[in-house]
Order: C-alpha cells, then sequence, then structure tokens
C-alpha cells in the first residue's frame, strides 16, 4: 500500500513513496554503533546537571543561568528532529548519522572551551540539533538494517545506550568533574563521541534515502489513527513521568526521609531498574508493541500510586522507585516500535514527530509538576504521575486493540 503525498505549493510532483525494502541479514555492528552514538549522546546532554555548580562559579553566573544549558538542548531538539528529516532528505542517511555524530564531538569541544554563557548556550544547542535529528531517525534506519521482526530487538540494544548513560553519567561526571574540572569532562565526552562516529564510519552501510519527506508528509501521518493513539500516549505517559520524576527526590526526603546517600542509593535502583526494563520491554515488543507500550505505563503507574500510598516505608519506597525505573525503561522501546509499524513508509517523519512530541511532554510535564509542587507538595506531582500514566496506559491497551495489525 502506497499513499500519495500532495506537494506544497504545486513545485514538486506527487510522490508515493513506499516501505524501503527489508534487509534479509540483521546488520548488528552497525546497530550497536548507533547504541553507542545515543550513549554519547545522552551522556553529553545529562553532563550540565553534575556540573552546573562549577560551570556557574567558573562563568560568573547564577545556577539558573547556568541551568539554561540543559533547557536550550531540550527546545533545540523538539524542532531539530522535523527539520533534519526534511533538510537532509535527499543524503544518504550515513552520511547523515556521520554528520550528527560529529557535531556531537563539536558540541563537546566548543563546551570545553567556553569562556563565556552564550559560547556555553551555543554549544548546547548543537548538541540539539544533533540529538533531535538522531532520535528521529533512530526507528527509520533500525528498520532498514534489520529484518521487521527483529526491529524491537535492535531497537532495545539502542536504547541499551540511554540506559547506560542514564545511570552513569551523572554520578561518572561528577566525579571527573571534582577530580579533572567540568572542561576535562567535557572534552572526555568529546573522545566518547569520536569513538561513537569511528564505529559508525567503520559499520554503517550505504542507506540511499527511500522517502522525500516534507510538510504534507507530516500532515498525512498524522491522519493514521494509529499514530495520534501513539502521540497521544506519549503526551500522557512521558508528561506524567517527567512532572513526578522531576520532583522524585523532595518527596523522598519529605515522605520516607531518605537521607542523601539512600537517596543516591534509589535514583541508583531507578536507573538499573530502566536497563533491564529495556530488554523486557524490547522482548514484548517483539510480539506486541501495543502491549509493551500499555504493560509498561501501566506498571509505572502501578509503582507511583503504591510510592502515594505506601511511600511512608522505607522498603516500599525502594522497591516502587527501581519499579519505576523498570517500567519507564521498557516504554521507548515499545513506543519507538509502535510508531515505525504503524508508518514503515514513513518511519522518519513518524520519528520526527515522536521526538518533538516527546520534548513538548517533557517540558509540559515538568511545568505541571512544579505548579503542583507549589500548591501542594512533592506528593502533587507524584500524583499527577499516577494518574497521567494510568490514562497513558488505557489509552494504548484499549484504544489502540483495532489498529495492532
Amino acid at each position: 500500500m502506497s499513499d500519495t503525498v500532495a506537494p506544497l505549493g504545486g513545485a514538486a510532483p506527487a510522490l508515493r513513496p513506499t516501505a524501503p525494502a527489508e534487509p534479509t541479514h540483521p546488520a548488528w555492528p552497525a546497530v550497536l554503533s548507533l547504541s553507542l552514538g545515543v550513549f554519547g549522546l545522552v551522556t553529553a546532554e545529562f553532563l550540565p546537571v553534575s556540573l552546573l555548580t562549577p560551570i556557574a562559579a567558573d562563568l560568573g553566573v547564577s545556577n539558573g543561568g547556568a541551568g539554561q544549558a540543559v533547557t536550550a538542548t531540550a527546545i533545540v531538539a523538539a524542532f531539530a528532529g522535523p527539520a533534519i528529516v526534511i533538510g537532509t532528505a535527499r543524503i544518504d542517511r550515513r552520511i547523515v548519522v556521520w554528520s550528527l555524530s560529529l557535531l556531537l564531538v563539536l558540541s563537546n569541544l566548543l563546551a570545553a572551551a567556553a569562556d563565556h554563557i552564550a559560547i556555553l548556550i551555543g554549544a548546547r544547542v548543537a548538541l540539539g540539533i544533533a540529538l533531535g535529528g538522531f532520535w528521529s531517525l533512530a526507528a527509520a534506519l533500525t528498520l532498514r538494517l534489520v529484518p521487521a521482526r527483529l526491529m524491537p530487538r535492535a531497537m532495545s540494544i539502542i536504547f541499551t545506550g540511554v540506559s547506560a548513560a542514564t545511570v552513569t553519567a551523572a554520578p561518572l561526571g561528577a566525579f571527573l568533574g571534582d577530580l579533572w574540572g567540568w572542561r576535562p569532562t567535557f572534552l572526555a565526552a568529546s573522545l566518547l563521541g569520536a569513538a561513537a562516529l569511528a564505529t559508525q564510519l567503520a559499520t554503517m552501510p550505504r542507506l540511499p534515502p527511500a522517502d522525500a519527506p516534507g510538510l504534507g508528509t507530516f500532515a498525512l501521518v498524522l491522519r493514521r489513527p494509529a499514530i495520534r493513539i501513539g502521540l497521544l500516549t506519549v503526551l500522557l505517559v512521558i508528561a506524567g513521568h517527567f512532572a513526578g520524576f522531576t520532583y522524585v527526590r523532595p518527596f523522598l526526603e519529605t515522605v520516607p526521609r531518605f537521607d542523601v546517600a539512600t537517596i543516591s542509593l534509589v535514583l541508583l535502583a531507578f536507573g538499573i531498574g530502566g536497563f533491564f526494563g529495556n530488554l523486557a520491554g524490547g522482548a514484548v515488543a517483539e510480539r506486541s508493541p501495543r502491549r509493551a507500550v500499555a504493560l509498561g505505563s501501566l506498571a509505572l503507574s502501578l509503582a507511583v500510586f503504591a510510592l502515594l500510598a505506601f511511600g511512608a516505608v522505607g522498603p516500599v519506597a525502594f522497591a516502587a522507585t527501581a519499579l519505576w525505573g523498570f517500567a519507564f525503561g521498557a516504554f521507548p522501546v515499545g513506543i519507538q516500535s509502535w510508531t515505525t509499524r504503524s508508518a514503515p513508509d514513513h518511519a522518519e517523519s513518524a520519528g520526527a514527530l515522536l521526538v518533538t512530541t516527546f520534548q513538548i511532554a517533557i517540558a509540559s510535564g515538568a511545568v505541571a509538576g512544579g505548579l503542583l509542587v507549589n500548591g501542594f507538595g512533592a506528593g502533587g506531582a507524584i500524583a499527577l504521575c499516577a494518574v497521567a500514566t494510568l490514562a497513558g496506559g488505557l489509552t494504548m491497551l484499549l484504544g489502540a486493540r483495532a489498529h495492532e495489525a
């Protein structure tokens, strides 16, 4: 089945894109190179969180001002996804991947050399472009590197890079920042990006463009009910997650009354849970992406409701937070698989919409959580997380049943 994309302004003939030919053999080394690239991107994204105080002191700005280095990356990534998909439509996808990895290296080098907050923000803008572009292309690239039946497994491998970075980036950044200083830590991140680029240069096969996406393609993809259900699920689950998780530390400090050392262990358990949840989500998504998304969302909601009801009991709070990490780790693999299978002929455009929706959900969730924390304390944000993720899980479980095939 193919769809006709109406040209904008009548400037070009209508296109009848089709899904690219399915590979007969999986290119696992190339998939691993993408995982390494994701590890480098997410590590770089999280570095300012663990280095905020020395960065602010060195550049002569407040912690809030230095924190805009994180905000800039997220905002730019939301717009970069669609822009990269459209702007590089006729370029071999491996060249695009190489360029984004090179941009990762250059952004870390520029951050290490920054002597003014504006230069640091510029470096983080470059990282946002690389991040948004890479995530927009990830699922579509995977679909061309492995047979469709192995796509969830391949996405699980790629998301292992995210889980590893989530577990290690912040504590390792803090350790290296204390040992070497924040500038050498960014230099180390640039070396990690260079290693990813070298691996991609060695393993990525030629991937000629199989589609010519434009603004009309995004409209076409959005007309598909399965895509709309997936994006609504993302808005609910991701906004709910970030509304709650952004303020999980105040909750753990005030309800179970954990000290800083215990909170660090709890957050480590969250990250380790996410690593294994990623693997479990990939295994379930091979059979049913809908169930992987729904079960991950509902398990997340269950964990957060347990925190609300029994969070004052230390072992329950610890276990519930670990389950939260496990459930959240399963979600991205499932939703990427669902989105790609819902639009295999426009996988890059669907991926770009998914990235933009993720970023909007992250920002809106953090804002909503902040308002609730100010009004009701940390428990208010946790309650929003529980309700929103429950709604997201039910949306996918019940609303998408007719569209799974």
